[in-house]
């Protein structure tokens, strides 16, 4: 069958490139499609390097043609990116810490502090040094999730200057608003007062050497994360959801707020939380009670990674209670989903160090316990 180049553009017209708001021949991202006989080749033009938008198209653009025109054609897409020029470095790095990392969720009762307390242990565990900045204002929880609820920051000179000393816990350093507070106190604070509380913190302390940079963020988005974002340059975000609608339509709403033009934060991808119950007496059931996969849907409808999920399991929320992270828990299925979601986190900041411009803070100095990574 000889194939009409024509047609093949008008079927390409149905295809949209991430980011680009327009479908790819409209867009300019198709540059060329020659065809020979059964044989078409299509050269593609985009301007987002990342690894998935990438296979997305090349995906996308196999499936119209074999669907459309013809379904036994031989298809070829070679791919050029042209990366935009380098974007403006948002506030100044910390010395010293390679990776931050926002934890993010649209709305509370996700399970965000969680995923990002078992992250940090399971990161600290596979060789990785990791700091965690409690940055939930108004809702301090770190200082309970590892069981240092009545540790204070010491005073330590560096360089001259007087710094906090973070508090060490399972490996990982931790510094929150929760340790300058009563348990039972109120953080009853104008933005301006929680933005500078929380560059105190992140500029006033002696973090040290890290890889990774945890910010456990407030629900929502709001002053805090504007503020966060101002003041550091962010390697990555994570958005962490449930299956159910209304927290996939907030998750939604957090994922825009970092792709938005004036921030342009890279989001790293999507965690589903609380994906399924499994009881200890029937570890092979799984009960959906709030639906299922839709985390991640929601991903692959907004092209981006999906990190994967973490069951309800009794054990974790006793953990946390309990100030020891359940990723600590040896040879259980909880410790080897936290193991793969940060096996997942760090591929994907590999991958963003490599495609895209870098900042002032994003480099790795080791991948230890990363099978993932290529290892020099």
């Amino acid at each position: 069958m000889k194939l009409d180049r024509k047609e093949i553009l008008k079927a390409l017209e149905s295809i949209s490139v991430a980011g680009e708001g327009k479908n790819m021949v409209e867009s300019g991202a198709v540059q060329n499609v020659i065809t020979f006989g059964d044989e078409v080749v299509v050269d593609l033009l985009l301007h987002n390097p990342a690894l998935h938008i990438k296979k997305r198209a090349e995906v996308d653009i196999m499936k119209v043609i074999h669907e459309k025109i013809y379904d036994k054609a031989k298809i070829k897409v070679n791919i050029k990116v042209e990366a935009p020029e380098k974007p403006e470095i948002k506030g100044k790095s910390i010395p010293g810490i390679s990776n931050i990392i926002a934890v993010s969720s649209g709305k509370g009762g996700v399970g965000k502090s969680t995923i990002t307390a078992n992250l940090a242990v399971t990161l600290a565990n596979m060789g990785f040094k990791v700091g965690v900045l409690d940055a939930d204002i108004y809702g301090p929880s770190m200082p309970i999730m590892f069981d240092v609820e009545k540790a204070r920051p010491i005073s330590v000179e560096v360089d001259g200057k007087s710094k906090m000393k973070p508090i060490q816990s399972y490996g990982v350093e931790i510094l929150s608003i929760g340790f300058f507070t009563s348990p039972d106190q109120a953080v009853i604070w104008r933005g301006p007062m929680a933005a500078k509380a929380l560059n105190q913190m992140i500029f006033d302390a002696d973090w040290g050497e890290l890889d990774f940079m945890l910010l456990d963020l407030p629900p929502g988005t709001g002053d805090i994360h504007l503020s966060i974002m101002q003041s550091l340059p962010i390697t990555g975000a994570v958005v962490v959801s449930t299956p159910q609608a209304v927290a996939l339509a907030d998750a939604k709403k957090g994922v825009s707020m970092f792709q938005a033009e004036s921030i342009n934060v890279p989001v790293l991808g999507i965690i589903e939380n609380m994906a399924y119950f499994t009881p200890d007496e029937l570890p092979e059931n799984k009960y959906y009670i709030f639906g299922k996969e839709g985390a991640k849907n929601l991903a692959e409808d907004l092209q981006v990674p999906f990190l994967g999920e973490v069951p309800i399991v009794q054990s974790i929320r006793e953990a946390g209670d309990y100030g020891r992270p359940a990723a600590l828990q040896t040879a259980t299925p909880i410790e080897k989903a936290f193991e793969e979601l940060a096996r997942s986190v760090v591929q994907e900041v590999v991958s963003r160090n490599e495609s895209l411009p870098p900042t002032e803070a994003i480099k790795i100095t080791t991948m230890a316990g990363c099978s993932a990574v290529k290892k020099k």
